[in-house]
């Protein structure tokens, strides 16, 4: 038996094909295009996705037997606003999750106690009912045709299947979600002149949603086999890393940083910032402190010293007390726990022997402190972490790896090579769907090592945090 993975990114659409042993067969990425026609603004064409997993389905079949395939499940880019009409036919481009022109709207819904009452979470400019509010005022023509409001992989699953499915992970960044209860809030969608008919139907993303289209399937030599619901992005990466568990969890060093936590209970604190959202299985659901730069500040500070940033970190030494020298990682905003769009990155007490090298380790101390911020706020919905993964490109860094375990006062466990991402958590969700398979089949990764504190620098790095705290609460009103 064989299962696919689609993983539908801003940049690319990755496609793998697992066998029932969850050994990589085959995989393929096809890259995508964002569109930028304001600034602040971001969106794609949903044709190009049909493309992309045309190609991409294409290609798995091309390069591996797929004649024992059982089931595909679906992973995305989360909070996307796809209007389609009554043909199944895109209306207006995909909005997606880092345009930021709805953030008056956002406010006010924001203002609204309802919405945080009931989804849980702040509305943030990102989330999807904001972006669609902002098209129903400024293109009421778009709005007055849209049948269907779909996220991303949803859009793929209409492609796939013909079906208007979404599930809960996904349909929880919406904001027209009662978390608790799992499924659509007809208050908050009658708030935004909406109703649950303009919504897809929902399911568990472990369940069957639909079955890939037999036209479809005999156009790309595969069987016709049912679509999981999936998951949105991070929802996924956990699957994929077996982050399912009450109190089990991830920190991711990507271009953004997600400090993420399964939880057996729902625990809202929308005041922390802190995302409070459904998990991908039943009965489960997740946390994220999320920060808008991660690795994506070092690659800031390699540009402007013109050096790479391996070459930046590759003489730094043992891990030390961090410096008098403070940088404030907000080089597009803040999302956990301040949610400010406004404020933006810092150099603080830079000296005459300060260098690239030094400036690299104030840098990776930085965002650091920021997963500190995100540990803490997630800290105050009773949440409190001992270990997690670390994935991402910047976990190749053994001494930044150092710094977080330090700073954060865990052990932080790194997976030994392979594929550990959204990709293959769709495609265990897809297994799950197409085989009834149950929890047993979302595995943690192999460990190729594990990073523990170093006590003796305890103190001082909760020293240096607090001093960085204390910056932003000098520095936010500048």
């Amino acid at each position: 038996m064989s299962f696919i993975g689609l993983d539908l990114g801003t940049s690319s659409l990755k496609a793998i094909l697992i066998d029932d042993d969850q050994n990589i067969l085959a995989e393929h990425h096809v890259p995508l295009q964002v569109q930028r026609p304001h600034d602040g603004w971001a969106e794609q064409c949903p044709s190009t996705w049909e493309a992309a997993v045309r190609q991409a389905l294409g290609a798995l079949a091309a390069k591996a037997d797929c004649s024992g395939l059982k089931g595909i499940g679906l992973s995305g880019h989360m909070h996307g606003a796809c209007l389609v009409g009554a043909d199944d036919q895109p209306v207006y481009p995909c909005i997606l999750w880092n345009d930021t022109r709805s953030a008056d709207e956002a406010a006010e819904m924001d203002a609204d106690p309802r919405f945080r009452a009931i989804s849980g979470n702040i509305v943030f400019p990102g989330f999807t009912a904001p972006k669609v509010e902002w098209l129903r005022r400024n293109k009421p023509e778009v709005f007055e045709q849209a049948a269907k409001i779909l996220l991303p992989k949803d859009y793929l699953r209409l492609f796939l299947t013909g079906e208007h499915v979404s599930e809960m992970s996904d349909a929880a960044g919406t904001a027209w979600f009662d978390t608790a209860a799992r499924d659509w809030s007809d208050t908050l969608l009658a708030a935004c002149h909406l109703n649950r008919s303009q919504m897809p139907r929902l399911v568990e993303g472990s369940a069957i949603s639909g079955q890939l289209r037999p036209e479809l399937a005999a156009d790309l030599g595969l069987p016709v086999v049912p679509v999981a619901g999936g998951a949105g992005d991070n929802a996924a990466a956990a699957i994929g890393v077996g982050v399912v568990e009450d109190g089990a969890a991830f920190l991711s060093l990507g271009t953004s940083g997600v400090l993420f936590a399964a939880t057996s209970g729902y625990r809202p604190a929308p005041e922390t910032a802190v995302h409070s959202f459904c998990h991908a299985v039943p009965d489960t659901w997740h946390q994220m402190g999320v920060i808008l730069a991660a690795s994506d500040a070092l690659e800031w500070l390699a540009r402007l010293t013109g050096q790479t940033a391996a070459e930046l970190t590759a003489d730094l030494g043992a891990l030390q007390a961090p410096s008098r020298t403070l940088f404030l990682p907000y080089l597009g905003g803040e999302r956990t726990p301040h949610n400010n769009a406004q404020m933006r990155g810092q150099f603080l007490h830079l000296d005459h022997a300060t260098n690239a090298t030094e400036a690299a380790r104030a840098v990776l101390q930085g965002v650091s402190f920021a997963f500190a911020d995100n540990q803490l706020a997630l800290a105050q919905t009773g949440t409190t972490l001992k270990r997690a993964l670390v994935l991402g490109g910047g976990s190749k860094s053994a001494h930044w790896v150092e710094m977080l375990a330090t700073t954060l006062g865990i052990t932080l466990d790194l997976p030994k090579a392979g594929d550990f991402g959204a990709a293959l958590g769709a495609a265990r969700l897809g297994m799950m769907a197409g085989t009834g398979a149950g929890r047993e089949v979302i595995t943690p990764p192999p460990i190729a090592r594990s990073t523990e504190p170093v006590e003796a620098l305890r103190d001082a790095m909760a020293d240096g945090h607090a001093r960085y705290r204390a910056a932003y609460d000098a520095l936010r009103s500048l």
